[in-house]
């Protein structure tokens, strides 16, 4: 089978598990499915389970028990004399530009100025197309290339991939209801433009931002040489990860409060799964070999620039609010903080689907 042959496979698979798995859950249990399709979304069907301590701990102690190694092990292996070679150059006119357009962004986005109140619903994106160059230009200073200038036809394709990536998490929510929106009411076109455009944003800003990171002593001394993970039994255990998925999302909308976590965490294992069952090259082969460096600088990537979407959302105008079902409570901005750990698989979402992009390209040559 050729590459663009596997490629359009694992896209309809992917698709047909992500869009078709939650719908048919539903209807088998006999709810109405309308409520799902309702664009934009405004019901509130879902009713969250409340806070519980004992969720609570059990979720911090094993996310804990994961994230702390991996930090001690990078920090450790840093602090060596050894330098991991780099090119400095100056920092671009361009990333100057953009710095400047972030910050007015960013004092629009906070402000409510009478003479911008027309716009002010819309000052999501300037701040992210803004932090995308910056971020960009940090890299170019760092090692004198960034994917803008060295990979310009696949930074542009990641924006319309990342909208299409992000209106999944959008439908996914649908049937679990984590996240939902404030702000001005808009027309069906009107909230697909609007929402379109700063979810172009998203690849972007991680895979940029990993860019960044792959370059540091932090990630090159600390996790070239990490555990190995083994890879033995890679394609059955994909084959029963498959499986796994596919009655997950077929339950998400029938039991939210317990299956929510497979909203951000069943894309990448569905991707995966297929790659391994084509023998592909997956990240976890990376990981088999001892190179977790990949892996760690996504995660990072992703917790970083899921700390500014928080942060700019906190005070705008047009913004989301969450509510998790056990563990909500101690929010940082408006995400409660445990809420935070599934930026943890996204960013590792986010590099597969980058490498599908990559696979995109490279079959139309």
């Amino acid at each position: 089978m050729s590459s663009r042959m596997r490629f359009v496979l694992k896209i309809i698979i992917l698709a047909g598990m992500l869009l078709g798995m939650p719908l048919l859950g539903v209807t088998l249990a006999g709810i109405p499915i309308l409520r799902y399709l309702e664009f934009p979304p405004q019901t509130h069907y879902v009713r969250h389970a409340p806070f519980s301590w004992v969720a609570f701990v059990i979720y911090s102690v094993g996310i804990l028990a994961v994230f702390i190694p991996l930090i001690v092990r990078g920090v450790r292996s840093s602090r060596g004399t050894q330098h991991v070679a780099r090119t400095s150059q100056p920092f671009p006119w361009w990333g100057w530009m953009a710095l400047v357009t972030g910050l007015a962004s960013w004092v629009l986005a906070w402000s409510r100025f009478a003479w911008f109140a027309g716009l002010q619903p819309h000052t999501f994106s300037p701040l992210w197309f803004s932090f995308i160059v910056v971020i960009n230009a940090m890299d170019y200073r760092r090692s004198g290339r960034c994917l803008m200038t060295e990979r310009p036809v696949f930074f542009l394709l990641l924006f319309p991939s990342s909208a299409a990536f992000w209106w999944c998490f959008e439908y996914l929510n649908r049937f679990v209801q984590n996240w939902y929106y404030l702000g001005p009411d808009f027309s069906p076109l009107e909230y697909f433009w609007y929402a379109t455009l700063p979810f172009s944003t998203v690849l972007p800003a991680v895979l940029s931002t990993r860019q960044v990171l792959l370059s540091t002593r932090f990630i090159q001394r600390g996790y070239t040489n990490f555990k190995p993970v083994n890879t033995a039994h890679l394609r059955p255990a994909a084959a029963a990860t498959l499986a796994v998925a596919a009655a997950g999302l077929a339950g998400i909308g029938v039991w939210p409060n317990y299956l929510f976590p497979l909203l951000w965490v069943s894309p990448l294992l569905i991707i995966v799964a297929l790659q391994a069952l084509m023998n592909e090259q997956t990240i976890i082969d990376q990981m088999g070999t001892g190179d977790w460096r990949v892996a760690t600088a996504s995660v990072l990537a992703a917790l970083i620039c899921g700390m500014f979407w928080e942060m700019w959302n906190y005070f705008s105008l047009a913004k989301w609010e969450y509510s998790i079902p056990f563990v909500h409570r101690y929010q940082i901005f408006e995400m409660p903080i445990l809420g935070y750990a599934g930026y943890l698989p996204f960013g590792l979402e986010c590099t597969v689907v980058g490498g599908l992009v990559s696979q995109l390209l490279r079959s139309a040559d």
